[in-house]
C-alpha cells in the first residue's frame, strides 16, 4: 500500500490544501487565511487574486479516485452561495472590504503514487 493510499480523508485534504495553497502563491497570489470556520462553515482558503483585483475563497477539492465524478462537480449552486457568505462574514470580522468577492474551485486529482494534476476553475457560479 503506498504513502496516498494510507491517508485519511482529513489527511488528503490537508495535503490537497497546501499543494493549492502553493499553487496560488505560485501564480502570485496573497494567501489572507486557511481553515478559517465559523458555525456557518469552513472556508478551505482566503486569497488576494491580483489579477482580477479580487478576494477569492477557494473551495479545494481533493480525489483519489473520479467515482463521484470531478472535484468541481461536487460544488453545487447552493455550496458557492453558502461560500460566499462565509467570505463576506470573513471580511466583516476584519472590518475590511473588497472590490470584488468571488469563488474559485481547486481540483486535485492524485492516483495511488502521488502523481496528481490540478485544475483551477475561476469565478464558480454552479
Amino acid at each position: 500500500m503506498t504513502h496516498m493510499q494510507q491517508m485519511t480523508k482529513n489527511e488528503l485534504g490537508s495535503w490537497g490544501e497546501t499543494l493549492a495553497a502553493t499553487h496560488l502563491k505560485e501564480a502570485g497570489w496573497t494567501i489572507l487565511d486557511r481553515n478559517w470556520r465559523t458555525r456557518g462553515g469552513e472556508l478551505d482558503i482566503v486569497g488576494f487574486d491580483p489579477s482580477r483585483n479580487s478576494i477569492v475563497a477557494v473551495e479545494v477539492k481533493t480525489r483519489r479516485t473520479r467515482f463521484a465524478g470531478s472535484p468541481q462537480e461536487s460544488v453545487t449552486y447552493a455550496k458557492v452561495q453558502r461560500l460566499r457568505g462565509l467570505l463576506l462574514s470573513w471580511l466583516v470580522q476584519r472590518g475590511s472590504f473588497a472590490a470584488a468577492i468571488t469563488v474559485d474551485v481547486i481540483g486535485i486529482d492524485v492516483d495511488s503514487t502521488g502523481l496528481h494534476s490540478i485544475s483551477h476553475v475561476k469565478d464558480v457560479l454552479a
